[in-house]
C-alpha cells in the first residue's frame, strides 16, 4: 500500500483536506536543495549564488473565482496580482526587481479586456519599481494571473518567520478589518453610509503592499520575525508561533475606526472582522524590545506607522486580553478549497 496515501486518505477530496494539507504534503515529498537559504513554508524562496548572496523568488496566483470579488475591474485584478507578490517581498525586507507573468485567459475576453489586464499589470509593476520581463499566455476557463518576482539580497538580511523570542514586541504596520467589512459590502450588497463604504471597499479593490515599511525595518535590523497578513491577522500569528516556537499575548487588536462603525451598523463583532479576515497585506512582525522606540520613530519619520499589539511569550499559546476580557485567538483564516469566496 502507498505509505503516503493510505487507502482511506486516497478517497478524501482536497476540499475536505484544504490548501495547507496539500502544501504540507508537497513539502514532505520534495527534496530540499543543498544549502537552502530559506526553508520550505516561508513567504519567499531563495537560491544561493555565491558567498552570502542569494536570488530571492516568489510566485503567487490570482484566480478569478476566488480572488476577484464583484465590483473589481480587470485592471484592478491584474494590479492586485502584482501586489500579492510584492507583499511577501515586503515581509522579508527585500526589494523586488523583475517579474514574469503567466496568464490564463478565457477565450471570450474582448480586446479591451486584455488591454485592461495589461494596464493593471503595468500599474502594479510601476507602483513598486518592478519590471515585467516576460511570461506566458494560454487559454483557460477562468482568469488566472500567475506572477513570479525576483530580487537579490544578502541572505543575512532576510527576515524569516522563525526568529521570534520571548519578550519581543509584536507589532503591525496598519489597522485591520477593512477588507473583511469591504468584502461583506460587495458580496452581500450592503449599503452603509458613504463615508464608511468608500474606505472599506477601496481596501478590497486597491490593496497596497507595505514595501517601504518592510525595507526600512530590514535596514534598521529591528526585526526577529516577519510575515504578511494576507491570510488574516490570527492566522499570521499562528504561523509565526509555529515557525518560532513561541506564543503571543495580544493586548491590542488595532481595529480600523470605519470597521467599528460598520460593525455597530450591522450587529457584527469588530474583533472577528479584524482577526479572521485576510488580504490586508499588512506586515505582522516581532521587534527587538531594546530598539523599539528607535524603530517606531524611524517609521513615523518616513510617513509610516508601527503599532504595538503585544508580546512574544515562552508558552506556546496565542491569547488576547481586550478590555480586561481574555480570549483565545483561534487558528482561523482564509484557506483555498475549504473556503468558497466568490
Amino acid at each position: 500500500m502507498n505509505k503516503i496515501f493510505p487507502g482511506w486518505a486516497k478517497l478524501r477530496k482536497i476540499r475536505e483536506l484544504g490548501e495547507r494539507w496539500a502544501i504540507k504534503l508537497f513539502f514532505e515529498i520534495f527534496k530540499s536543495m543543498p544549502d537552502m537559504p530559506i526553508p520550505f513554508g516561508d513567504d519567499v524562496s531563495a537560491i544561493p549564488v555565491g558567498g552570502e548572496n542569494v536570488v530571492v523568488l516568489k510566485t503567487d496566483m490570482l484566480v478569478g473565482r476566488t480572488d476577484v470579488p464583484p465590483g473589481m475591474s480587470l485592471r484592478q485584478a491584474a494590479r492586485k496580482a502584482i501586489v500579492m507578490n510584492v507583499s511577501d517581498f515586503a515581509a522579508k525586507g527585500i526589494r523586488p526587481i523583475a517579474a514574469l507573468v503567466s496568464l490564463g485567459l478565457p477565450s471570450d475576453l474582448t480586446e479591451e479586456d486584455v488591454r485592461e489586464i495589461a494596464s493593471g499589470l503595468s500599474d502594479g509593476a510601476e507602483e513598486y519599481g518592478v519590471y515585467i520581463i516576460g511570461g506566458d499566455t494560454n487559454e483557460s476557463s477562468d482568469l488566472t494571473i500567475c506572477c513570479m518576482l525576483a530580487g537579490f539580497s544578502d541572505r543575512r538580511r532576510i527576515i524569516r518567520r522563525g526568529g521570534a523570542r520571548p519578550g519581543d514586541i509584536v507589532a503591525v504596520t496598519g489597522l485591520f478589518g477593512r477588507t473583511s467589512a469591504g468584502l461583506k459590502i460587495l458580496l452581500e450588497g450592503l449599503s452603509p453610509p458613504e463615508h464608511i463604504r468608500r474606505p472599506l471597499v477601496e481596501s478590497v479593490l486597491m490593496p497596497r503592499a507595505k514595501l517601504k515599511e518592510g525595507l526600512l525595518l530590514a535596514d534598521l535590523g529591528a526585526l526577529t520575525a516577519s510575515i504578511d497578513s494576507s491570510d488574516g491577522l490570527a492566522w499570521s500569528l499562528h504561523e509565526l508561533s509555529d515557525a518560532s516556537g513561541v506564543g503571543f499575548l495580544i493586548e491590542n487588536v488595532p481595529v480600523a475606526p470605519e470597521v467599528e462603525e460598520f460593525a455597530r451598523e450591522y450587529g457584527l463583532d469588530p474583533l472577528d472582522l479584524s482577526l479572521y479576515g485576510g488580504e490586508e497585506y499588512e506586515l505582522v512582525v516581532t521587534v527587538k524590545p531594546e530598539i523599539w522606540d528607535e524603530t517606531k520613530n524611524a517609521l513615523s519619520s518616513a510617513g509610516a506607522q508601527l503599532i504595538e499589539i503585544g508580546r512574544a511569550i515562552s508558552e506556546k499559546k496565542i491569547e488576547a486580553v481586550i478590555n480586561g476580557r481574555g480570549i483565545v485567538i483561534e487558528r482561523r483564516g482564509w484557506e483555498h478549497f475549504k473556503d468558497k469566496r466568490y
